[in-house]
């Protein structure tokens, strides 16, 4: 028999769930960028712009950017990277693998991107870094193996950095539900003519682990030390991990 996993909340078979995420993807990339813009009020690069904060990346740094879609955080991290720096683009969405890759090219940056499965990444072990995963964790079939991959091609010392949706303060809970279940949809119907995809995305959200059970999976993962910090009220919450 087939395992299944979770797409939201329905359970399909872990060989359909890789298949239905690129679907959502494929659906919104063109108007990836402008829906979090409205769905966050413009909060997202705030939570992005802390994430770089933390990296401790410098002129030199090696870099891998995984599920980076858009490349927000690619661009961020080849700046700090400079000219002797390398800095990867990857994700395994190809619609939202082109688009970010033409706003680098956009902004003068040219990064190596990549279509590449985070569970089996194509890298040598103790290449890089800095691992970043923004928005993206979520959606993987087996998080447990991309973690441990992500730790797999870290050197000693070096940090992965998770941003992703994560359990909200209680007394946020109804009002969070409201808009994530009534009005999030909508607004993807409205400006992204795609309803059912932001309907997954609120599904998602409630079926990734909370941030205690993240942090468990990092440390089970290879992570010796790993720390979170709550955001918005637990909105996201961005994990640090150190490989030991």
């Amino acid at each position: 028999m087939m395992a299944e996993t979770h797409f939201g909340f329905k359970q399909v078979d872990e060989s359909e769930k890789a298949e239905k995420v690129a679907g959502v993807f494929h659906s919104v990339a063109q108007k990836y960028d402008v829906m979090n813009d409205l769905m966050s009020g413009g909060l997202h690069r705030i939570w992005k712009h802390f994430t770089i904060a933390q990296s401790g990346i410098r002129e030199g740094s090696k870099v891998l950017d995984i599920a980076a879609g858009t490349g927000d955080l690619t661009k961020a991290f080849a700046r700090k990277a400079g000219r002797t720096g390398e800095v990867w683009h990857t994700d395994i969405n190809s619609s939202m693998l082109q688009v970010g890759r033409d706003r680098l090219l956009d902004e003068g940056l040219v990064v190596p991107s990549l279509l590449c499965d985070a569970e089996k990444l194509p890298f040598p072990d103790n290449y890089f870094d800095c691992v970043s995963v923004a928005f993206g964790l979520r959606n993987m079939t087996h998080k447990d193996v991309a973690l441990s991959e992500m730790c797999r091609v870290l050197k000693p010392g070096g940090r992965l950095l998770v941003l992703e949706f994560s359990k909200v303060w209680a007394p946020l809970k109804m009002p969070y539900d409201f808009y994530s279940f009534k009005l999030l949809p909508k607004i993807g119907k409205l400006v992204a003519g795609d309803e059912e995809s932001y309907q997954y995305l609120a599904e998602s959200i409630r079926m990734h682990p909370d941030q205690e059970t993240l942090k468990g999976m990092m440390q089970e993962a290879g992570f010796g030390v790993v720390n979170y910090h709550n955001l918005t009220g637990g909105v996201v919450a961005l994990h640090k991990g150190f490989k030991v």
